[in-house]
Order: structure tokens, then sequence, then C-alpha cells
């Protein structure tokens, strides 16, 4: 069995936007505890990543986004903010829990005045990419990390 305390850990900067409108640090709980995030090998990339997030006031965690195919799901643990999400957005607090799933999209906005702090479990799918729908861009992860902005094209378009 390994062990680790969260509450002995340092926040590290998850995210940081030059403008600072998206700001996010992590615990990285999965890590912490031996998680290779490179990694195909199940034993060695473990089935769920867990991370607990802080959220300074006024920042959002990231930019509005969907996942192909991961699932997400949140405990606030204190603070509040707000959801945004495809049906419009809803207030969050201390003891909430949500759950995204696949193809829905989200972000989280910290628009108290404590900081923000949630838990976040989430699982791994080999092969997950993201859709940023404000930006229309696409985050896509094999082989390697990359984001693009792509017009439709015909299936076969460069094939023949």
């Amino acid at each position: 069995m390994q062990k680790i305390n969260a509450g002995q850990m340092d926040w590290e900067v998850s995210q940081s936007s030059p403008t600072g409108k998206f700001q996010r640090f992590g615990k990285q709980i999965s890590e912490a505890l031996g998680r290779d995030r490179r990694s195909s090998d199940l034993d060695k990339r473990h089935p769920f990543d867990v991370e607990i997030t802080r959220v300074p006031p006024g920042a959002a965690s990231g930019p509005y986004h969907s996942h192909s195919a991961q699932w997400e799901f949140f405990q606030v643990i204190s603070g509040n903010g707000t959801v945004r999400h495809s049906n419009g957005t809803t207030s969050i607090e201390d003891g909430d829990a949500f759950l995204f799933k696949p193809g829905e999209p989200h972000n989280i906005k910290n628009d108290g005045h404590e900081d923000l702090i949630y838990l976040v479990v989430a699982d791994n799918p080999i092969g997950e990419t993201c859709y940023y729908p404000d930006s229309r861009k696409w985050a896509v992860k094999s082989p390697e990390y990359r984001l693009m902005r792509s017009d439709p094209l015909d299936y076969y378009d460069c094939e023949e």
C-alpha cells in the first residue's frame, strides 16, 4: 500500500494564462501515488486520476471544453463559484458534487472572495481528445499532445 498526505503537499501551478483569466493550482494525488500519465500500462497509468484543485478568486480553472471519452467527478471542498455547462451556469459551494460525462462541455469559475478548492476524479481513457467550443480548437493527445484548429474535410481529402 502506498500512502501520501495531501496536507503536506505543495500546490503546483497546473495552469496560468498570460492575463491570469485562467489559473489553477493542483495537488497531484495520483502522481504522488506513482501514476505515470504517459504510460499505456494500466498498472502504471492507474484507472483514474485524482487531483485537489485550487482556483483563486476571479479566475476560471481553464477554458470551456469537452472531453471525447473522459468522465470527470467534482467535489467542492471549500469556497464557491459557478460552473458553465451546455444549459447555462450553475452556482456551486462547499459540499456540492457534480459529474460531467464525455461530450459535455464545462468550466469552473471562482466568482467568490476566497479560494475555490475542489477534488476532481477523472478516468484515464487512452486516446482522449478535448474540444474548446469558444475558440474552436482541439487538443489531441495521440501520439503527442497538440492543440490545433481544423476545417471540416472530406474523408478522402489528399488520400487519392
